[in-house]
């Protein structure tokens, strides 16, 4: 492709409580932050064709389109076209990918692309759709809480408690690092007195995650009519899911590579079978690198979604990747996941950790419910 990113910034992420550290603000708020960080970091990003949002929970504080909301919020410019977007977990990287998508087109020339998630202010489920409890679809069809999902995934790949255990202690243990490394930290901005991913318990280790019980189980029986006669063994704990939070991401895109960070290389989104949730991003995985022309083994710094421990530790099973390559600042299952601002987020994170180590490619995954993925592959510009 030929689309840049000039920068890309992101909150801290808050515990999603009402003491969190960013529940006094609105999601507009959060936005107007980033915008400005951004105009300040590249000048000009404010004047922008198109402000592009992921937001899964699209009600109450974040109804009414929240992208002309934080649009109007942030006083960027009257003729900038706003679109809010909910493609699940996915959300905040397919508003970077369509905006860039219409950016290679020519239909506009720049765009401020990501997303925001608000769950201490708007809940996980909170629009209370009728698709979660839809019995008429196909089985195959209806909705099943991720958190089941992922155990049901555990169960079908035979991925055990320890290595489940193993990413959660990986993933506390850099994220703790992380914070006391400031090149991996250089995008996060600072919002309201909060400057750290508040939710990383560096505690967590592999002896104390041992100990907890797994969480699951009585939320699995109120669907034991979705998962029918297939057996699931529950052995996700609360510490193998990422814990929910607030947050926002947000990249200016633009045609032009003066001053850019990074260069987008390839971007895929793509639809999964809805009955094995949360495996959609390994296909976009292998569909984005095949445009890149590029293997794993090319990619020198890679942000991929801690969804549940699960899906980590079937990445790095699966796959011929080097573990230090991977979400080396801690992923999900340390800092938490702010639904539709998470592929944002993980870009900003990516460009930090490709900048620290000096690498040319980087690569993004996200993954989400009901067959819902997306992969982005940068490349660093010097």
């Amino acid at each position: 492709m030929t689309v840049y990113i000039r920068d890309a910034v992101r909150t801290p992420r808050g515990k999603a409580k009402p003491d969190g550290g960013l529940a006094r603000n609105t999601p507009q708020q959060l936005v107007t932050a980033l915008v400005d960080a951004l105009d300040a970091r590249a000048p000009g990003s404010r004047a922008t064709d198109t402000l592009m949002l992921g937001c899964v929970g699209q009600v109450g504080a974040q109804g009414g389109n929240i992208a002309v909301v934080a649009k109007l919020a942030a006083g960027l410019p009257d003729a900038t076209a706003a679109q809010t977007i909910n493609a699940y977990c996915a959300s905040g990287l397919v508003a970077i990918g369509q905006a860039a998508a219409l950016i290679e087109t020519g239909a506009i020339d720049t765009a401020l692309a990501g997303g925001v998630e608000m769950m201490s202010a708007v809940p996980f489920m909170a629009d209370k759709a009728a698709f979660y409890t839809d019995r008429a679809l196909p089985r195959a069809a209806q909705y099943l809480p991720v958190a089941v999902a992922a155990d049901r995934l555990a169960t079908r790949e035979g991925i055990d408690r320890a290595a489940m255990d193993a990413a959660a202690a990986t993933s506390q243990a850099r994220a703790d690092a992380a914070e006391r490394d400031p090149a991996l930290t250089r995008s996060r901005i600072a919002i309201d007195g909060l400057a750290v991913d508040e939710c990383v318990r560096a505690s967590l280790t592999i002896d104390k995650l041992a100990g907890i019980a797994p969480a699951f189980a009585e939320l699995g029986a109120g669907f034991a009519e979705v998962i029918g006669d297939e057996p699931v063994t529950y052995t996700h704990t609360v510490a193998h899911a990422p814990p929910m939070c607030d947050g926002a991401g947000l990249a200016a895109l633009t045609r032009d590579a003066a001053g850019a960070r990074a260069r987008i290389v390839a971007y895929a989104e793509v639809g999964g079978d809805a009955s094995a949730s949360l495996t959609a991003g390994f296909a976009a995985m292998d569909k984005v690198l095949a445009r890149a022309g590029l293997s794993l083994g090319d990619i020198d710094r890679i942000e991929f979604m801690e969804a549940f421990a699960v899906v980590i530790a079937k990445f790095l099973r699966d796959r011929a990747v080097d573990p230090a390559r991977v979400n080396v600042s801690g992923g999900h299952l340390a800092k938490g996941h702010p639904m539709g601002a998470t592929g944002a987020i993980l870009l900003s994170t990516l460009l930090d950790a490709l900048d620290a180590a000096g690498g040319r490619y980087g690569l993004v995954v996200v993954t989400g419910a009901s067959g819902v993925g997306a992969a982005m592959v940068v490349e660093r510009l010097p």
